[in-house]
């Protein structure tokens, strides 16, 4: 039995049934301090505590000890890949790659890591182009209420801004996503400039 293996599927199991490590460790009746060093991969459990810890769980002891996560770097590279539908609508950045991420949450390797920075990625994004599309529309806005009426430069401006705010968001993402698509290949970190939304 891997610790880590044991730890991830603890942690994913604890979460599953909403419970936090304090409940847990209540009804277990084992020390929070056992169940931090369990989900930190710092110990194994012996055949008692893993007996305590599946009966407060309500799951047999295989679903723990037999539990793997899979390293699938073609996976990783699929739900990084998934945020270029981006393309079709800005939203759709956040919403596949959320989708693809539940479908293996628990089950390959580095998935939480990887899926939250992509999805934190593209919420940053996602706020950074409709607060730009709103300012757009206030250049027109100002400029009508500071000249008192519209004439074809109000638009141009407007349109001239939107051209230019829109490709550059684009372009931004699209290489951004085609880089870290490359350092998943190569199996390195991710480098996704963020806020972290939902976690790292």
């Amino acid at each position: 039995m891997k610790n880590t293996f044991l730890s991830e599927s603890l942690k994913e199991v604890r979460k599953r049934k909403g419970l936090t490590q304090e409940e847990l460790a209540e009804n277990s009746k084992l020390s929070l301090r056992t169940i931090q060093r369990l989900e930190g991969s710092e110990t194994t459990p012996n055949g008692e505590t893993l007996r305590r810890i599946t009966n407060a769980l309500n799951i047999d002891q295989n679903e723990l000890t037999d539990w793997e996560l899979k390293t699938d770097v073609s996976f990783l590279k699929s739900i990084n890949s998934s945020a270029l539908s981006f393309l079709l609508f800005p939203i759709l950045g956040i919403l596949l790659p959320s989708i693809l991420w539940g479908s293996k949450k628990g089950q390959v390797n580095n998935l939480n890591r990887v899926a939250k920075a992509i999805i934190n990625f593209q919420i940053t994004w996602n706020l950074l182009f409709f607060i730009g599309l709103i300012f757009g529309a206030f250049i027109v806005t100002y400029k009508i209420e500071t000249t008192g009426f519209i004439t074809p430069s109000h638009f141009e401006t407007r349109n001239q801004f939107y051209l230019y705010f829109i490709g550059i968001m684009y372009v931004l993402n699209l290489i951004i996503i085609l880089f870290n698509h490359i350092r998943l290949q190569k199996e390195k970190e991710m480098c996704y400039p963020k806020i972290n939304f939902i976690g790292k």
